[in-house]
């Protein structure tokens, strides 16, 4: 099977258009990218692409009722959804601190879901 497909890279500030061939789930030819990188990142994105989830989780008590969290790492782009919807689920107790945990192992991942700034209490 043949497929052809056009990734945009964002390994670096290039953000080069890549021109993917992958016949029979192998990648044949990678055109287009500046960098060394993009052949790399085209075989992570055609075949197991990911991403950083940056969002909000509720906090009670806090001077603000939400706090920016993301996952620490990439986790499966097709993981996202359940992921917010895991992340909606949780309200945190102010004071929040940059790097709490809010979900250990998110999704059983191996990636945590952490806080993004400090929130101090009411």
């Amino acid at each position: 099977m043949e497929d052809k497909v056009m990734i945009t890279c964002v390994s670096c500030p290039m953000g080069c258009d890549l021109n993917v061939e992958v016949i029979d789930e192998e990648i044949k030819k990678v055109e287009g990218n500046r960098c060394p990188r993009g052949v790399e990142y085209a075989k992570a994105e055609y075949f197991n692409p990911t991403r950083v989830l940056p969002t909000t989780a509720k906090v009670k008590g806090g001077i603000l009722p939400l706090v920016p969290v993301k996952t620490a790492k990439p986790i499966p782009k097709g993981l996202l959804e359940k992921a917010m919807r895991e992340i909606a689920k949780v309200e945190l107790e102010a004071p929040v601190k940059l790097g709490d945990i809010v979900i250990k192992n998110v999704l059983d991942t191996g990636v945590d879901v952490v806080a993004t700034r400090d929130l101090a209490k009411k």
